[in-house]
Protein backbone atom coordinates (compact mmCIF):
# COMPACT_ATOMS: atom_id res chain seq x y z
CA UNK A 1 0.00 0.00 0.00
CA UNK A 2 1.27 3.73 -0.72
CA UNK A 3 2.12 5.58 1.86
CA UNK A 4 -0.21 8.71 2.07
CA UNK A 5 2.20 11.91 1.07
CA UNK A 6 1.29 14.38 3.37
CA UNK A 7 2.73 18.41 3.43
CA UNK A 8 3.36 20.41 5.95
CA UNK A 9 2.45 24.04 6.23
CA UNK A 10 2.96 26.65 8.82
CA UNK A 11 4.06 30.39 9.27
CA UNK A 12 6.80 32.16 9.81
CA UNK A 13 5.02 32.86 13.67
CA UNK A 14 6.83 29.61 14.21
CA UNK A 15 10.36 30.25 14.32
CA UNK A 16 12.12 27.37 12.91
CA UNK A 17 15.04 27.19 11.40
CA UNK A 18 16.33 27.19 8.06
CA UNK A 19 17.73 23.53 8.51
CA UNK A 20 14.39 22.05 9.94
CA UNK A 21 12.38 23.59 7.50
CA UNK A 22 14.76 22.35 4.41
CA UNK A 23 14.72 18.82 6.10
CA UNK A 24 11.48 18.20 6.64
CA UNK A 25 10.05 20.17 3.01
CA UNK A 26 8.06 22.15 5.27
CA UNK A 27 6.26 25.10 3.57
CA UNK A 28 6.68 28.49 5.44
CA UNK A 29 3.82 31.33 4.76
CA UNK A 30 5.89 34.47 6.04
CA UNK A 31 3.02 37.11 8.22
CA UNK A 32 4.12 41.07 7.05
CA UNK A 33 5.76 43.75 9.68
CA UNK A 34 5.01 47.03 8.29
CA UNK A 35 7.03 49.56 8.83
CA UNK A 36 5.87 53.20 8.20
CA UNK A 37 3.48 51.89 5.54
CA UNK A 38 6.21 49.81 3.88
CA UNK A 39 5.30 45.93 3.46
CA UNK A 40 8.37 43.46 4.65
CA UNK A 41 7.73 39.66 4.71
CA UNK A 42 9.46 38.56 8.22
CA UNK A 43 12.40 36.38 8.08
CA UNK A 44 12.48 37.18 4.29
CA UNK A 45 12.70 40.64 2.91
CA UNK A 46 13.92 41.63 6.79
CA UNK A 47 15.31 39.66 9.95
CA UNK A 48 14.41 39.98 13.63
CA UNK A 49 17.84 41.67 14.79
CA UNK A 50 17.01 44.42 11.77
CA UNK A 51 13.52 44.64 12.47
CA UNK A 52 14.15 45.00 16.18
CA UNK A 53 17.53 47.57 15.78
CA UNK A 54 14.94 49.73 13.34
CA UNK A 55 12.31 49.37 16.04
CA UNK A 56 14.89 51.01 18.75
CA UNK A 57 16.47 54.05 16.22
CA UNK A 58 13.43 55.18 13.65
CA UNK A 59 10.72 57.24 14.91
CA UNK A 60 7.15 56.17 12.89
CA UNK A 61 4.74 53.29 12.71
CA UNK A 62 5.46 49.36 13.43
CA UNK A 63 2.89 47.29 12.41
CA UNK A 64 1.80 43.60 11.28
CA UNK A 65 0.05 41.96 8.23
CA UNK A 66 -0.99 39.12 7.84
CA UNK A 67 -0.28 36.82 4.06
CA UNK A 68 -3.22 37.07 1.61
CA UNK A 69 -5.17 34.15 0.63
CA UNK A 70 -4.08 34.58 -2.47
CA UNK A 71 -0.43 33.61 -0.93
CA UNK A 72 -1.76 30.71 0.09
CA UNK A 73 -3.60 29.82 -2.58
CA UNK A 74 -1.15 29.44 -4.81
CA UNK A 75 0.66 27.35 -2.20
CA UNK A 76 -2.13 24.71 -2.17
CA UNK A 77 -2.03 25.07 -6.50
CA UNK A 78 1.43 23.69 -6.31
CA UNK A 79 0.82 21.25 -3.13
CA UNK A 80 -2.38 19.46 -5.05
CA UNK A 81 -0.09 18.21 -7.60
CA UNK A 82 2.71 16.47 -5.22
CA UNK A 83 0.88 15.51 -2.02
CA UNK A 84 -2.47 13.90 -0.94
CA UNK A 85 -3.22 16.26 1.65
CA UNK A 86 -1.61 18.42 3.91
CA UNK A 87 -1.40 19.16 8.03
CA UNK A 88 -1.33 23.30 8.72
CA UNK A 89 -0.32 24.37 11.85
CA UNK A 90 -0.97 28.64 12.22
CA UNK A 91 -0.34 31.11 15.11
CA UNK A 92 -3.71 31.92 17.02
CA UNK A 93 -6.50 32.38 15.03
CA UNK A 94 -7.38 35.12 17.46
CA UNK A 95 -4.43 36.85 17.34
CA UNK A 96 -3.97 36.84 13.46
CA UNK A 97 -6.27 35.43 10.39
CA UNK A 98 -3.24 33.59 9.19
CA UNK A 99 -5.25 30.48 10.41
CA UNK A 100 -8.08 31.47 8.21
CA UNK A 101 -6.68 32.20 5.15
CA UNK A 102 -5.43 29.21 5.13
CA UNK A 103 -8.26 26.97 5.83
CA UNK A 104 -10.47 29.24 3.06
CA UNK A 105 -7.13 29.17 0.20
CA UNK A 106 -7.73 24.98 0.75
CA UNK A 107 -11.18 24.59 0.00
CA UNK A 108 -10.81 27.14 -3.05
CA UNK A 109 -8.00 25.31 -4.65
CA UNK A 110 -10.09 21.38 -3.46
CA UNK A 111 -6.37 20.39 -1.70
CA UNK A 112 -7.45 17.95 1.00
CA UNK A 113 -6.34 20.31 4.41
CA UNK A 114 -6.17 18.88 7.89
CA UNK A 115 -5.60 22.93 9.68
CA UNK A 116 -5.00 22.79 13.15
CA UNK A 117 -5.01 26.51 14.78
CA UNK A 118 -2.04 26.27 17.66
CA UNK A 119 -3.76 28.79 19.61
CA UNK A 120 0.13 29.96 20.23
CA UNK A 121 3.37 31.15 18.38
CA UNK A 122 6.87 30.91 18.87
CA UNK A 123 8.59 28.05 20.23
CA UNK A 124 4.98 26.21 21.63
CA UNK A 125 4.43 26.76 18.01
CA UNK A 126 7.46 24.74 16.75
CA UNK A 127 6.89 22.06 19.03
CA UNK A 128 3.65 21.01 17.64
CA UNK A 129 5.26 21.13 14.18
CA UNK A 130 7.80 18.91 15.33
CA UNK A 131 6.02 16.61 17.53
CA UNK A 132 3.52 15.92 14.61
CA UNK A 133 6.40 15.45 11.65
CA UNK A 134 7.35 12.64 14.98
CA UNK A 135 4.02 11.48 15.30
CA UNK A 136 3.51 11.17 10.86
CA UNK A 137 7.30 9.36 11.14
CA UNK A 138 5.88 6.67 13.54
CA UNK A 139 2.99 5.62 11.04
CA UNK A 140 -0.11 8.02 12.54
CA UNK A 141 -2.42 9.10 9.64
CA UNK A 142 -3.38 12.73 9.46
CA UNK A 143 -6.15 12.69 11.31
CA UNK A 144 -4.73 10.95 14.44
CA UNK A 145 -1.96 13.27 14.57
CA UNK A 146 -4.41 16.09 14.14
CA UNK A 147 -6.07 14.99 17.01
CA UNK A 148 -3.09 14.34 19.30
CA UNK A 149 -2.03 17.93 18.80
CA UNK A 150 -5.05 19.56 19.15
CA UNK A 151 -4.98 18.03 22.72
CA UNK A 152 -1.07 18.87 23.44
CA UNK A 153 -2.29 23.02 22.94
CA UNK A 154 -3.40 23.67 26.68
CA UNK A 155 0.11 22.43 27.91
CA UNK A 156 1.69 24.90 26.04
CA UNK A 157 2.91 28.11 27.83
CA UNK A 158 4.22 31.25 26.40
CA UNK A 159 4.70 34.32 28.75
CA UNK A 160 6.22 37.92 27.98
CA UNK A 161 7.45 40.81 29.75
CA UNK A 162 7.40 44.04 28.19
CA UNK A 163 10.19 46.01 29.35
CA UNK A 164 8.18 49.06 29.14
CA UNK A 165 4.30 49.98 27.94
CA UNK A 166 5.51 52.25 24.85
CA UNK A 167 4.30 49.55 21.81
CA UNK A 168 1.65 48.34 23.64
CA UNK A 169 0.32 51.78 24.52
CA UNK A 170 1.29 52.88 20.74
CA UNK A 171 -1.05 49.76 19.64
CA UNK A 172 -4.29 50.74 21.78
CA UNK A 173 -3.71 47.97 24.50
CA UNK A 174 -2.77 50.06 27.40
CA UNK A 175 -4.00 54.04 27.82
CA UNK A 176 -1.68 56.82 28.29
CA UNK A 177 -2.08 56.92 31.96
CA UNK A 178 -1.83 53.29 32.59
CA UNK A 179 1.48 53.93 30.33
CA UNK A 180 2.89 56.85 32.96
CA UNK A 181 1.86 55.18 36.15
CA UNK A 182 3.76 51.80 34.98
CA UNK A 183 6.51 53.79 34.59
CA UNK A 184 6.81 55.93 37.03
CA UNK A 185 6.70 52.87 39.33
CA UNK A 186 8.44 50.81 37.35
CA UNK A 187 5.57 48.04 36.85
CA UNK A 188 6.49 45.11 34.83
CA UNK A 189 3.31 43.49 32.93
CA UNK A 190 3.24 39.80 32.66
CA UNK A 191 1.31 38.56 29.47
CA UNK A 192 0.49 34.94 28.65
CA UNK A 193 -0.81 33.58 25.18
CA UNK A 194 -3.56 30.95 27.00
CA UNK A 195 -6.40 30.19 24.58
CA UNK A 196 -5.30 31.93 21.80
CA UNK A 197 -5.27 35.17 23.66
CA UNK A 198 -2.65 37.42 24.77
CA UNK A 199 -4.23 38.16 28.50
CA UNK A 200 -2.11 40.16 31.38
CA UNK A 201 -1.43 37.55 33.94
CA UNK A 202 -0.08 39.79 36.18
CA UNK A 203 1.67 43.08 37.26
CA UNK A 204 4.44 43.41 39.14
CA UNK A 205 6.79 46.05 41.03
CA UNK A 206 10.58 45.82 39.08
CA UNK A 207 11.82 43.34 36.37
CA UNK A 208 13.42 40.85 38.76
CA UNK A 209 10.36 40.04 40.49
CA UNK A 210 9.18 39.84 37.14
CA UNK A 211 11.83 36.92 36.12
CA UNK A 212 10.71 35.49 39.77
CA UNK A 213 7.08 34.60 38.59
CA UNK A 214 8.26 33.17 35.36
CA UNK A 215 10.49 30.72 37.07
CA UNK A 216 7.94 30.37 39.61
CA UNK A 217 5.05 29.12 37.12
CA UNK A 218 8.31 26.91 35.46
CA UNK A 219 8.99 25.53 38.65
CA UNK A 220 4.91 25.02 39.47
CA UNK A 221 4.37 22.32 36.57
CA UNK A 222 7.52 20.41 37.21
CA UNK A 223 5.73 19.61 40.50
CA UNK A 224 3.01 18.08 38.95
CA UNK A 225 4.31 17.53 34.85
CA UNK A 226 7.12 16.83 32.69
CA UNK A 227 9.22 19.50 30.52
CA UNK A 228 12.45 18.68 28.91
CA UNK A 229 13.49 21.98 27.82
CA UNK A 230 12.99 25.45 28.09
CA UNK A 231 13.27 28.47 25.59
CA UNK A 232 13.94 31.90 26.62
CA UNK A 233 12.97 34.43 24.08
CA UNK A 234 13.85 38.37 23.97
CA UNK A 235 13.46 41.19 21.38
CA UNK A 236 16.95 41.72 20.73
CA UNK A 237 18.25 41.81 24.40
CA UNK A 238 20.44 38.86 24.43
CA UNK A 239 22.43 40.48 27.67
CA UNK A 240 19.22 39.45 29.27
CA UNK A 241 18.58 36.56 27.66
CA UNK A 242 22.10 34.83 28.42
CA UNK A 243 21.29 35.91 32.34
CA UNK A 244 18.01 34.53 32.41
CA UNK A 245 19.38 31.11 31.16
CA UNK A 246 21.97 30.98 33.17
CA UNK A 247 19.75 31.82 36.39
CA UNK A 248 17.11 28.87 34.77
CA UNK A 249 20.10 26.05 34.84
CA UNK A 250 21.37 26.85 38.25
CA UNK A 251 17.44 26.81 39.40
CA UNK A 252 16.59 23.64 37.58
CA UNK A 253 19.76 21.86 36.06
CA UNK A 254 18.30 18.99 34.60
CA UNK A 255 16.25 21.09 31.64
CA UNK A 256 17.78 21.72 28.21
CA UNK A 257 17.63 25.48 27.79
CA UNK A 258 17.51 27.45 24.17
CA UNK A 259 17.54 31.31 23.70
CA UNK A 260 14.88 32.20 20.91
CA UNK A 261 14.48 35.87 19.28
CA UNK A 262 10.95 36.87 19.32
CA UNK A 263 9.14 37.19 16.34
CA UNK A 264 8.60 40.25 14.95
CA UNK A 265 4.67 40.03 15.10
CA UNK A 266 4.93 40.07 18.76
CA UNK A 267 7.30 42.52 19.48
CA UNK A 268 5.36 45.24 16.89
CA UNK A 269 3.37 44.95 20.27
CA UNK A 270 5.46 44.24 23.36
CA UNK A 271 8.15 45.77 22.22
CA UNK A 272 12.66 46.15 21.94
CA UNK A 273 13.58 44.05 24.92
CA UNK A 274 10.81 42.31 26.08
CA UNK A 275 11.66 39.06 27.89
CA UNK A 276 10.33 35.52 28.04
CA UNK A 277 9.66 31.94 28.69
CA UNK A 278 8.26 29.78 26.91
CA UNK A 279 7.75 25.75 27.59
CA UNK A 280 5.45 22.96 26.99
CA UNK A 281 4.53 20.20 29.62
CA UNK A 282 4.74 16.22 28.49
Amino acid sequence: MNKTKIAWITDTTASLSKEFIEQNHIHVIPLHVVINDEFYKETIDISEQEFYERMQNEDGKFQTSQPSINDFVELYNKLKEEYDCGIAIHASSILTGTYQASVIAAGMENFKLFAIDSQTGSYPLSYLIKKGIELVDRGLDAGEVVTQLNALREYTRLYLVPSNLDQLHKSGRVSGSQKLLASLFNIKPILAIEDGAAKIKDKVRTEKKAIAWLVNKLTEDLETKSVRKVVIVHANDIKKATELEKYINETVPAIETEILMLIPVAGVHTGVGTLGLSWVCE
